[in-house]
């Protein structure tokens, strides 16, 4: 009971933190020397998302971890250990759940209460450039250990419609040169669904071993999330549920 009660006031110290935009370890008194991967989740608020796709999408994401077999995959690497954060973005880019370390069922299904409690960073313009970027400076140098891996997982429902200082594929291009793998989940719903699986393939995905799986609109993100995240984070190691 005193561990629970220890972990609800780290979180939501955490909790105030991350409101704030920074990228704060939610355990950083557990320290992992070395983890398997280090996977971020970029996830899509732009104007074309409504509340009730924002919701689908943080539920996706919150029953993915409450899976045994993304809690399985989890398990498989040789440190049995991940580190993962959930980032919204659109023409900015906020850090709604901080780096959180899970060796177990338990760190995922504490991870996934965090997920539906995230606040909404509502926006309206579609700018992953920008989202990337933020993600290479401000995210993945607070890593709180070293990972074999890292990988950012992009989804969303449209392409890029601001005019950022950079394009797409350069940022994708310079994470990708730094050992970064970046994969792709483009929700194939609303007025861009046609082309958006193509734009994803050739702008957005890239590194070693890199992937695109995409989801058939909104409703089909959590079936989508669950399977991107069994391959993306057991794939190294062979195993899989």
């Amino acid at each position: 009971m005193m561990r629970r009660a220890a972990r609800r006031v780290l979180a939501a110290a955490a909790a105030a933190l991350f409101l704030l935009g920074l990228p704060v370890a939610l355990r950083a008194q557990e320290r992992a020397e070395r983890v398997d991967t280090a996977l971020v989740l970029a996830v899509d608020v732009s104007g074309s998302v409504t509340g009730a796709r924002f919701a689908l999408q943080m539920e996706g994401i919150a029953r993915a971890f409450e899976d045994p077999g993304v809690q399985a995959a989890i398990l498989s690497g040789p440190h049995r250990a991940i580190f993962v954060i959930l980032v919204e973005w659109s023409d900015r880019a906020v850090v709604s759940v901080p780096w959180t370390l899970i060796t177990g069922a338990g760190d995922a299904r504490l991870f996934a209460e965090g997920v539906r409690r995230a606040p909404r960073a509502d926006s309206q313009f579609t700018c992953m450039a920008a989202a990337l970027q933020l993600i290479a400076d401000k995210v993945l140098p607070f890593l709180p250990a070293p990972s074999e891996r890292t990988i950012i997982d992009v989804s969303g429902d449209g392409r890029d419609n601001c005019n950022p200082q950079r394009q797409v594929d350069a940022v994708r291009d310079e994470l990708a040169a730094g050992g970064v793998t970046i994969n792709g989940l483009p929700i194939l719903e609303g007025d861009e669904a046609a082309g958006l699986a193509p734009w994803y393939r050739d702008h957005v995905v890239g590194g070693r071993g890199a992937f695109l799986l995409p989801a058939a609109g909104f409703n089909d993100f959590g079936r989508a999330m669950r399977d991107k995240f069994i391959t993306e984070i057991s794939a190294a190691w062979g195993s899989g549920g």
